[in-house]
């Protein structure tokens, strides 16, 4: 088997699988089991979980998710694990959101549940939150031609999307949640109307950016659908239903609800006790806590739009996990095949945001990926993944240029860091930025603390990776191209590492790129206790 073989991700070959997926959020914690069929691709929902564990209530002083909290949620997680393995789920992918994303402890919560239950985590950000919320949507509802705007209300943030069925024009996620609000602004009840004056101005004043956006994001012309997605949006039009037909409709997919009929249901919730909005059909315990300040977010947001009527769609961030599995396990190739390509969009488009070199960046990179392939199985076991995050942080390696060259490593780190990366975990988008901050100076070190609060496998990750990518910026030091390929031998009785380089140009010596290799394969040499000796040859002499 070669090397590029075994790098390929590895897939079972049976026609069907099956997947759960879970998502971690500020209210609740919800699980799905599809079974998918990998010949069409689609999927089918065989059962759902979900269990309200309000993780998004904090420690009002410090800001960590609360014990509490943390034992309500690890005892969801093994019920949702208890039932995974009930269907004999082949893989679990989690997704943990605002909660666990903004709580100093929230990584300390994620490696709790990776160790006493078994199951992975992946902390993403609030756009990719957005972009998922997304690819859910679209794998349920047909858009056709016309742009959709998807409002998506959680515990902890509100995500708006501007779609179509090609690409989302536009991501946002702002911190307005039906939970966040309740405990900031609610503390009468029923509301009086200082607080409720003061939570719509609230809401309008965080939306105000992320709607302008949208607008100046349609064409002449244009008049988007809206969507509406998750818990707060599907009690309210459970309710609406419930009134207007008697009964609930099965599915609840593509039920429409005009905005006048939603502003009058807020007329009401706000004139009720939270015993009486209790009473009312479709309205759980939980949900009645927090639906005042949910219906407001979203009555808000569709008078900001201007749009007069919602439709519900089922499918949102759980459904999006998944499809976000079948992109990058090579399961879905047309409709969405655009979206097999969002981290290289994403990656390139931060490249030209902060005006990094491109061409620089691509050579580097090919250097990088080049030693991570040639050097697979005699120092490396890393796979596709690794290769992934390895190129990232050689294309987007010196944007810490964009501040200061000076330290301009740190730059990079803290650049990427904050980035709008979609496609990546927030914990690739944390390895990205250490492969890149040390791309030069310093090696990772335990007291720098960004790398030392990384599990020990990242680490490892980012060590080996660095090496690789120092060696790969020397070769092209003077960011001209001097050096066209490489060929890598390894000597195993003598422990020296032959990299035969080839010039562009013949006539080139390359002293500069030499003497740079020199001083930065040290790293290498030190972490795989050999030595590197480089030769420049022509192409003919290779």
């Amino acid at each position: 088997m070669t090397n590029s073989n075994v790098l390929q991700e590895n897939m079972v070959s049976e026609e069907t699988c099956t997947l759960a997926a879970i998502d971690i959020g500020t209210n609740s914690i919800h699980m799905v089991i599809v079974e998918i069929d990998k010949t069409l691709p689609a999927f089918t929902i065989v059962s759902r979980e979900k269990d309200t564990v309000r993780l998004g209530e904090r420690d009002p002083k410090t800001g960590n998710l609360t014990e509490a909290a943390i034992a309500r949620s690890l005892a969801s997680l093994r019920r949702c694990k208890d039932l995974a393995d009930s269907f004999n789920v082949e893989h679990i992918i989690a997704a943990a959101t605002s909660a666990t994303r903004e709580a100093p402890n929230g990584l300390e919560f994620i490696w709790q549940v990776q160790e006493e239950i078994g199951i992975t985590i992946n902390l993403i950000s609030g756009y990719e939150e957005a972009r998922r919320i997304y690819l859910g949507v679209l794998s349920g509802m047909d858009f056709q031609e016309n742009p959709h705007v998807i409002i998506d209300i959680g515990g902890g943030s509100t995500e708006i999307v501007l779609a179509d069925a090609q690409e989302p024009r536009f991501l946002s996620s702002t911190k307005v949640g039906a939970v966040r609000l309740t405990n900031e602004f609610v503390t009468t009840d029923p509301i009086d109307e200082q607080e409720l004056s003061y939570l719509r101005a609230y809401v309008r004043g965080m939306l105000e950016r992320p709607i302008d956006e949208i607008k100046r994001k349609l064409k002449p012309g244009e008049t988007p659908q809206v969507v509406g997605t998750s818990g707060t949006i599907e009690t309210l039009v459970s309710i609406h239903a419930m009134q207007t037909l008697g009964e609930l409709p099965s599915p609840l997919q593509g039920y429409q609800m005009s905005r006048k009929d939603l502003k009058d249901m807020v007329k009401k919730f706000v004139s009720l006790t939270y015993e009486e909005r209790v009473n009312i059909s479709g309205m759980s315990e939980k949900r009645a806590e927090i639906i005042v300040a949910g219906a407001v977010i979203l009555l808000e947001a569709m008078t900001m739009l201007e749009l007069e009527n919602i439709t519900i769609c089922e499918r949102a961030l759980r459904e999006g996990m998944i499809v976000d599995w079948m992109l990058t396990h090579g399961l879905i190739e047309n409709r969405l095949s655009f979206q097999t390509a969002v981290r290289q969009r994403s990656v390139y488009k931060i490249a030209r945001k902060y005006q990094a070199d491109l061409g620089y960046g691509e050579r580097v990179a090919n250097f990088a990926v080049s030693l991570f392939e040639q050097l697979f199985g005699l120092f490396h076991d890393w796979g596709k993944a690794e290769r992934e995050l390895l190129w990232s942080a050689a294309i987007l390696h010196n944007c810490g240029l964009y501040i200061s060259h000076s330290s301009h490593h740190k730059h990079s780190y803290y650049l990427i860091r904050n980035a709008e990366l979609l496609g990546f975990t927030e914990i690739e988008i944390e390895t990205i930025a250490n492969i890149a901050r040390y791309h030069r100076k310093s090696t990772p070190k335990k007291k720098h603390d960004a790398y030392s609060k990384l599990p020990d496998n990242y680490r490892k990750r980012i060590k080996h990776l660095s090496a690789i990518l120092r060696i790969a910026v020397a070769l092209d030091r003077r960011q001209t191209g001097a050096i066209k390929e490489l060929h890598c031998k390894y000597d195993k009785e003598y422990k020296k590492l032959h990299l035969h380089l080839i010039p562009s140009n013949p006539d080139d010596n390359c002293d500069l790129e030499l003497w740079n290799l020199d001083y930065k394969k040290v790293v290498f040499e030190e972490l795989y206790d050999i030595k590197i000796v480089a030769t420049l040859e022509s192409k003919a002499q290779s």
